[in-house]
């Protein structure tokens, strides 16, 4: 029987559309993949086409950012449309992930560039079946509400750039995360939700590792080109980024993940 590489893998991922059945797979090919990673028949990394974008469920609905409701988590209702938006949040990271590895199965690249995304990509499948299961102990469930249709932007964007790609989604998008969860774990705490406070604590750990991926191999790409990995960030998140990047940050947990100040606050004086 033909051994399946991980681009198909990722390809297979990206072709699921519903979000656990997406998971369940993912999860499962990174069991393989690190099964065999140290044994005499490692699987192969291969090339497959990934699609433009992945499949999705039917719901949620997808609106403009400007059309999403805004949240006002101090009732039920808004923290479930808080926890609504950060299931979105993780789906989206699943195939960002997954799309990573097979768009760029093409370039040239050391295997643990493969274990790290292979890795985050399980780790976000796990946060997202964890924040499934708050919003289904809450009543609800994953496609209730509407959900930000601008979400894979990014991918789209830095499709034929890596760099592009490993500076907007982990260094930006997800550092965004790092600097937004404790004040979401502290609106659940506050109203005695342990399920999303246990669960968001579990995500704000393991997020760091994600953007210390992106800005490790953000900054051996600039190594072997010999280019300043600093001037490049800024070039390439002025180019593809269309938001604007705004204080407060969390500067602790961002050094932790190696993102230094001076790549993310000249982006912000920028933004006035």
């Amino acid at each position: 029987m033909r051994v399946q590489s991980l681009a198909e893998m990722a390809v297979e991922v990206l072709t699921t559309a519903d979000g656990r059945e997406k998971t369940a797979l993912g999860r499962a090919h990174a069991a393989a993949w690190f099964a065999a990673r140290d044994t005499a028949k490692p699987l192969p990394i291969g090339r497959a086409e990934p699609p433009p974008r992945p499949a999705r469920p039917v719901r949620p609905e997808l609106l403009a950012p400007s059309a999403v409701p805004r949240r006002r988590p101090g009732s039920p209702g808004g923290r479930i449309a808080l926890l609504h938006a950060v299931a979105h949040i993780e789906l989206n990271a699943v195939d960002l992930h997954w799309d990573l590895i097979a768009r760029f199965s093409d370039q040239p690249m050391p295997r643990g560039f493969y274990d790290d995304w292979v890795k985050a990509a399980d780790e976000e499948a796990k946060h997202f079946n964890l924040i499934c299961d708050c919003l289904e102990a809450m009543g609800s469930h994953y496609g209730a509400l509407p959900a930000h249709a601008g979400m894979w932007r990014a991918a789209e964007d830095t499709a034929h750039d890596l760099l592009g790609r490993l500076a907007v989604v982990p260094m930006v998008l997800e550092a965004r995360g790092l600097d937004v969860t404790p004040g979401m774990i502290e609106i659940f705490r506050r109203h005695g939700e342990t399920q999303a406070r246990a669960a968001l604590e579990v995500i704000y750990a393991e997020e760091v590792a994600h953007v210390a991926y992106g800005s490790k191999w953000f900054n051996w790409l600039c190594g072997r080109d010999g280019t300043d990995p600093k001037e490049v960030f800024h070039t390439l998140v002025r180019r593809y980024f269309h938001g604007s990047l705004k204080p407060p940050f969390n500067e602790a947990k961002r050094a932790e993940a190696g993102l230094p100040p001076d790549f993310y606050w000249p982006l912000a004086e920028d933004a006035g």
